[in-house]
């Protein structure tokens, strides 16, 4: 079961974050919290979890990480260029380390031949590490594309550092 892995990997992502001295952000879109909810989800988590921006709607994009509105207009909230975009700008202006950003279409509404439901994008930024983005379309209901969404975010952190 993902959720079982899922409480695993934040473990181990905790003890690298730990060693390292570093402290997260995230910013994110489809999951609405989600990602924060697991990354908080252990004790201990307040020395390296320092916050989230829950962006779910466009304006809040502008407002909270200063996303350009023409790159929303010209790209989509789902794309590449916002969610690197997403991650560099929490990383920008917050005294962390590292970054996670997660937007994408999870459903079942909103989704279309271009972008289907499922289709998400991810980004991962830190401290002398290269900004790095994935896009996924991740198959079923709202509940498991999040689930695997946060699933795979925090294992491109946890591999990256």
């Amino acid at each position: 079961m993902l959720t079982e892995k899922l409480q695993k990997l934040v473990e181990d992502l905790s003890v690298k974050l730990k060693a390292r001295g570093w402290k997260l952000v995230t910013a994110e879109s489809c999951t609405g919290g989600g990602l924060g909810f697991w990354l908080t989800s252990i004790p201990g988590s307040s020395e390296w979890f320092d916050r989230g921006y829950i962006t779910y709607s466009n304006n809040a994009k502008i407002e909270m990480l200063g996303i350009s509105f023409h790159l929303l207009e010209r790209y989509g909230a789902v794309s590449e260029q916002v969610v690197v975009e997403m991650a560099e700008n929490a990383l920008a202006q917050s005294s962390v380390h590292a970054s996670i950003a997660i937007t994408g279409i999870a459903g079942p509404d909103g989704g279309t031949s271009e972008k289907p439901v499922g289709y998400t994008w991810i980004a991962v930024a830190g401290s002398g590490l290269k900004t790095h983005s994935e896009c996924h379309v991740f198959p079923g209901d709202r509940a498991w594309i999040r689930e695997q969404a946060i699933f795979r975010a925090i294992h491109q952190l946890f591999l990256m550092i």
